[in-house]
């Protein structure tokens, strides 16, 4: 079947749409995905279970690829997708409902030969601050960013929509205690820093050869002390006198291109 007549064939009920919330919130057991580059990341992941996609046209020519026959799509107007997402979301024409990413654990990331850099989020709650962290881990190839599980944001669109289609990229591991997690991390050979404003040394200067596991804290509190004590070094970046710290993103994005060209 040819692109514009398989797209002609999808064509679903408009008007009002099933389901709005204006929360962005999806039906129970269900994650509700917004914006092009995260749906398009979640249909091509074949691990993903897809629901249903409410779009647009537009919506619909933008993404890379035909969806597959039958596949459930219900055409609607941009406002009636804005129902369906949380206020003022950039859906840019695209839900997708699906079910959330299966668990990954520590193990299955720790029992791969270590290359790329493991990053620890320390109560990093902002979901805009960790889905960019999972935006710049795939970027800079790392092979899995580590979180406590009742300390971090639930999978999201907004985690989704912040990452750009990185959290069906970089796996994530949610933990019970953080700290045990740092400790098979260096068994498995990853040398730990944490990114600490008071520390001494450079992250240059703090890099090993070896395999890094690059731990960063929420902004303001930091790293917590049990945390810090668990990496084997601390390290700051070297930012000017005049701004005291950066975003927990952006200083994540500086360290891993720092560990990439080290």
């Amino acid at each position: 079947m040819a692109k514009g007549d398989r797209k002609r064939a999808l064509r679903g009920r408009a008007g009002r749409m099933q389901g709005g919330r204006g929360s962005g919130r999806a039906s129970a057991g269900q994650v509700r995905l917004w914006g092009r580059h995260a749906v398009e990341a979640a249909l091509k992941n074949p691990d993903r279970s897809h629901r249903k996609l409410w779009a647009t046209r537009e919506g619909i020519d933008s993404l890379d690829g035909d969806l597959p026959p039958g596949f459930p799509v219900e055409y609607a107007d941009v406002q009636d997708l804005a129902r369906l997402v949380a206020r003022d979301a950039p859906h840019q024409g695209l839900v997708l409902e699906c079910a959330p990413l299966d668990d990954v654990h520590m193990e299955d990331v720790l029992t791969s030969e270590p290359t790329g850099p493991l990053v620890f989020l320390d109560q990093v709650t902002d979901p805009h601050n960790v889905g960019a962290v999972l935006r710049s881990a795939a970027a800079f190839d790392a092979c899995a960013i580590v979180t406590q599980d009742r300390h971090a944001p639930p999978e999201s669109g907004v985690v989704a929509k912040s990452a750009s289609g990185a959290l069906e990229i970089v796996p994530w591991v949610r933990v019970v205690n953080l700290a045990r997690a740092l400790e098979s991390a260096a068994e498995a050979g990853y040398w730990r820093i944490g990114l600490a404003g008071e520390a001494e040394a450079t992250l240059a200067e703090a890099l090993p050869a070896g395999p890094v596991a690059l731990v960063l804290g929420a902004e303001g509190e930091g790293m917590r002390q049990n945390i810090a004590a668990h990496c084997d070094a601390l390290a700051r970046l070297p930012i000017g006198e005049r701004m005291e710290s950066l975003n927990v993103s952006n200083a994540a994005a500086i360290a891993l291109y720092a560990i990439a060209v080290r």
